[in-house]
C-alpha cells in the first residue's frame, strides 16, 4: 500500500480491478485526449466518435472543456496557472474512468506540452492517445463558430490561445488530424480506426 506524499492516509486496495472491469465492458480503456485550438474541430469530432461508439456498444464518456468550466473546473480562470490546473483535474478524472474501464475523450486546448506529458504520466503505456486535431489559426479564426477570436481580437477576451497566448503543437502525438483537410465524419472515423487497429475495440 502506497501512502500519500501530503498526508498521512493509505491507499486502500480494492476487489475489483481495473483489467476486471476492461474485460466485463469488452474493451481497453484509454483517454483519446484532443488537443487544438479553438475552433479546430475537436469537440465535433470527440461527440461524433463518441455517439458512434456508443451505438456500437462501447463504453464511454466525454469530458469537454467547456462544460467542465460550468462544474468541476468553474473556478479557474485562463491564466497559464489555472490552465495547468484545469488540465490536472481533468487528467485525474480522466484517469479514474479508464480505471472503470471507459473510453474517455477529453476535449481541451491544453496549450502546454508540459501539462500535456504530465497527464501522460498518470496513466499505464498505451493509455493515453493524444490526438492533434491540427487547424492552422487562420482556419480556426475564419470559422470562430463561438465568436471567441472576434472578442479576442478586440481585447474582451485576454489570455486567449493563438492571440495572446501561445499554443504549443504535439511534436509526436498518437493521431494527427488536419481538419483543414478532413471533415468531422472524415476524421472521427480515422480516430475510430485506430482504436481498432490497437485492439482498444473490435473489429
Amino acid at each position: 500500500m502506497q501512502a500519500s506524499q501530503h498526508l498521512d492516509i493509505v491507499e486502500q486496495p480494492l476487489m475489483v480491478c481495473k483489467q476486471a472491469r476492461a474485460t466485463m465492458n469488452q474493451q481497453r480503456p484509454c483517454v483519446l485526449w484532443l488537443t487544438g485550438l479553438s475552433g479546430a474541430g475537436k469537440s465535433s469530432t470527440a461527440d461524433l466518435v463518441t455517439a458512434q461508439l456508443h451505438a456500437a456498444g462501447h463504453r464511454t464518456y466525454m469530458l469537454d472543456g467547456d462544460n467542465l468550466r460550468h462544474g468541476l473546473n468553474s473556478d479557474l480562470g485562463f491564466d497559464a496557472k489555472d490552465r495547468i490546473e484545469n488540465i490536472r483535474r481533468v487528467a485525474e478524472v480522466s484517469k479514474l474512468m479508464v480505471d472503470a474501464g471507459l473510453i474517455v475523450l477529453v476535449c481541451l486546448i491544453s496549450p502546454f506540452r508540459a501539462s500535456r506529458e504530465d497527464a501522460r504520466k498518470l496513466f499505464d503505456d498505451g493509455e493515453f492517445i493524444e490526438v492533434f486535431v491540427d487547424a492552422p489559426l487562420l482556419v480556426a479564426e475564419r470559422r470562430d463558430p463561438k465568436g471567441l477570436y472576434k472578442k479576442a481580437r478586440q481585447g474582451k477576451i485576454p489570455n486567449f490561445t493563438g492571440i495572446d497566448s501561445p499554443y504549443e503543437a504535439p511534436e509526436s502525438p498518437e493521431i494527427h488530424i488536419e481538419t483543414s483537410k478532413l471533415n468531422v465524419n472524415a476524421s472521427a472515423a480515422a480516430m475510430i480506426e485506430f482504436l481498432r487497429s490497437r485492439k482498444y475495440i473490435s473489429p
